[in-house]
């Protein structure tokens, strides 16, 4: 088989995309292969946001490959620096990633799209959780999903295996956008060429208050977010003084990510 994840680098994006036909399903190797892209990516000084897509316009990514299961892949196998699927677990991811959803992103699939920060889908993709009808847990969806939705949507969807389309995902919140297929991966560039040329001491800074003051009351929160070396690192940067400067004279900054 060849390389199950392709690689492409425009500039100061990354396009990573998972190629296992028939299903994009996520084995072991093929896991292991995701985080160290992704951790290659966090630590390149040179790449500031990435999007994530699957290989054909039917599966994003089915999850875990269950034929690797069948023949004796566990749950608590070496599923790499970044747990299944590269990035559920990969510490101090502080750079922005965009999911590009090209079709069915179900079980792990799902799991791995909401670890995406901005997510656009095709018309066509469909979602679910179906590791209900297999007897196990969708282990990460079981602590994010609440978090991204509603928690009743959430638990039903968890315990029914269900599936949802694109009109329903959106209303919840689960995705960002829908676009016609031959769109997706234009519009995701697009949003991505946006975000390559702002000031990326902020993005750091966003996602890093984010993770961690997910689960804080206010308060806490705040105290948190004035201990972060990304936020104290904003604060003392020339690009504020560069933002500020500019807005006065009505010119456009010239970011530094300094």
């Amino acid at each position: 088989m060849n390389d199950p994840i392709k690689v492409k680098k425009e500039g100061p994006i990354l396009e990573v995309i998972i190629d296992r036909p028939k299903a994009n399903a996520i084995d072991s190797k093929t896991s292991i292969i995701l985080g160290n892209v992704f951790a290659d990516f966090r630590d390149n000084p040179d790449l500031r946001v990435a999007i994530l897509t699957g290989a054909g316009d039917k599966f994003f990514s089915a999850g875990w490959d269950l034929k690797a299961v069948s023949k004796g892949e566990s749950a608590d196998a070496d599923y790499g620096i970044g747990g299944f699927g590269g990035l559920q677990e990969l510490p101090d991811m502080n750079k922005p990633i965009i999911g590009a959803i090209n079709g069915i992103a179900c079980g792990g699939g799902l799991e791995i799209m909401i670890s995406t920060d901005i997510i656009i889908a095709a018309e066509h993709a469909t979602f679910a959780l179906p590791e209900i009808n297999v007897g196990v847990i969708a282990d990460a969806a079981t602590i994010k999903l609440r978090r991204r939705i509603p928690y009743h949507v959430a638990v039903e969807f968890l315990m029914t295996g269900r599936w949802m389309d694109t009109k329903e995902a959106k209303h919840w919140g689960l995705i960002n956008e829908i676009v016609q297929s031959k769109d997706l991966l234009n519009r995701a560039r697009e949003i991505a060429q946006k975000i390559s040329k702002g000031p990326n001491l902020i993005y750091s800074s966003i996602k890093d208050v984010l993770r961690e003051t997910e689960n804080a009351d206010e308060q806490k929160a705040f105290n948190i977010l004035r201990a972060l070396e990304t936020v104290k690192k904003v604060y003392r940067s020339e690009d504020l003084v560069e933002g500020a400067t500019s807005f006065v004279k009505k010119n456009k900054p010239q970011w530094k990510g300094k």
